[in-house]
């Protein structure tokens, strides 16, 4: 099952350090909700850093990233 970060209404830093977090402890796919572009592209280049493959959809003024497991 995907882990999921709902991190919508969160100022940065709060979804950049939730996403650390569960990446940290998940070894599977996770979707990260976020609301803000700066946010989406914090948490892009985290997962980035941390060689995951990211995938990034744009749904009604809010982010889906989804961040795989492995680069």
């Amino acid at each position: 099952m995907m882990k999921e970060v709902d991190a919508r209404g969160l100022s940065c830093p709060l979804p950049v350090l939730r996403t650390k977090e569960t990446i940290e402890k998940e070894e599977g796919d996770i979707l990260v909700k976020v609301d803000s572009a700066s946010s989406r592209d914090n948490v892009e280049r985290l997962a980035k850093s941390k060689n995951r493959a990211v995938e990034v959809q744009e749904k009604d003024e809010e982010y889906h990233i989804l961040i795989k497991k492995g680069g």
